[in-house]
């Protein structure tokens, strides 16, 4: 019995220290496939690399995909610590984005991040004077998605969610404020950068318009579109006051605007001082055409920025009538139709002989 006896306890011996040996090869295993590959001192450490998971991408694929990036060393100890993940947080997963990674991570600081969705911020630039068109040509030069999905989701008004928008708006024109934005990259969608600007106005540009004394007595839809061939025609912020003023005071006294900018926002073109507009499409009957049409057009031919839309609340108070493009950026001001045409025919004989001596040179309107 006592031989029986010391047999099991050896064999039980022996199963403990074979699981102990197991266990212990075991970490050490783990220890090593999950440690991070690069060292933060080493090259690598500033390389860091940008992955995508796409939505529904399974976990085998992630761990996959993130060790032929050269991320993790082995996609069996990925499957483990998914597994953990799993266990810990039932209701959780992998999701899906652009993630910014780096070979200096360790394989759970690295599903950790996925695992929460920590996904990077991606920017984008509106500047003052866009149209929509613009925007979408921007994005779609971007990679976000095409322009044609940014123009046809910008036709879409939310008035729901943004009931001070005016009524019968045919598109956004106008109201989607220039500014830098954040998007978080699980999230690139023509509505999401559409969202932002509009808040953005909300908070920015519609106070300054319920908060001021509007001796223009303009509707928000009249002050956007005013404001929006201010940001078109100034170049110099100094010069925004002035040229509010005067289209203010052309509209007080029923003289029409003429303003280049509707003619080619009507048009879908753009002048240059190489190629100015034309007698024939000056005369092309568009909606926005304000040499033809009597007060403003129908709507924000781009996107003011905040100097144009206080210029408009507050123009300068001028008896300029006119003003002609230099080509520089500044404008002549005048303040009869004689002296206004005085300016353009020297302007044009400046520009011409500009060409005539630097002919590879085009002076931008």
């Amino acid at each position: 019995m006592k031989a029986m006896k010391y047999k099991w306890l050896y064999l039980l011996a022996l199963v403990s220290a074979l699981l102990g040996i197991s266990a212990g090869l075991g970490w050490a295993w783990w220890n090593r496939e999950s440690a991070p590959i690069a060292a933060p001192s080493s090259t690598a450490a500033n390389k860091a690399v940008k992955i995508q998971i796409s939505p529904g991408m399974a976990s085998p694929q992630i761990g996959s995909k993130l060790q032929a990036a050269g991320l993790i060393r082995s996609s069996n100890a990925w499957k483990l610590w998914a597994r953990w993940l799993s266990f810990q947080d039932k209701q959780g997963g992998f999701k899906s984005g652009i993630y910014q990674l780096s070979p200096t991570q360790s394989l759970p600081e690295i599903a950790n991040e996925i695992w929460k969705g920590s996904v990077i911020q991606l920017d984008f630039t509106i500047p003052e004077g866009w149209s929509i068109q613009q925007m979408g040509n921007y994005f779609e030069s971007q990679g976000f998605f095409k322009a044609q999905e940014f123009v046809a989701a910008a036709h879409n008004i939310p008035k729901d969610k943004y009931p001070w928008l005016p009524d019968g708006l045919p598109s956004l024109e106008g109201f989607l404020y220039p500014d830098t934005y954040k998007l978080a990259s699980d999230n690139i969608t023509p509505q999401a950068a559409i969202k932002q600007m509009l808040d953005r106005f909300e908070k920015s540009a519609l106070p300054l318009y319920q908060q001021s004394n509007n001796h223009t007595h303009l509707t928000l839809l009249q002050w956007t579109t005013l404001a929006s061939i201010v940001e078109k025609e100034a170049e110099v912020p100094s010069e925004r006051p002035i040229i509010a003023g005067v289209f203010t005071k052309r509209l007080q006294r029923k003289m029409r605007l003429e303003s280049d900018p509707t003619v080619e926002y009507g048009l879908g073109i753009r002048q240059t001082a190489a190629q100015p507009l034309t007698l024939a499409q000056v005369k092309t009957a568009s909606p926005y055409n304000t040499y033809l049409n009597a007060g403003l057009p129908p709507g924000p031919i781009a996107s003011p920025g905040l100097g144009s839309l206080t210029a408009t609340l507050e123009p300068a108070n001028t008896d300029y009538l006119f003003f002609v493009a230099r080509y520089d950026g500044s404008h002549v001001f005048s303040k009869t139709l004689s002296e206004h045409e005085a300016a353009r025919r020297a302007i044009r004989l400046n520009v011409q002989a500009q060409q005539k001596n630097h002919p590879s040179s085009v002076i931008s309107h």
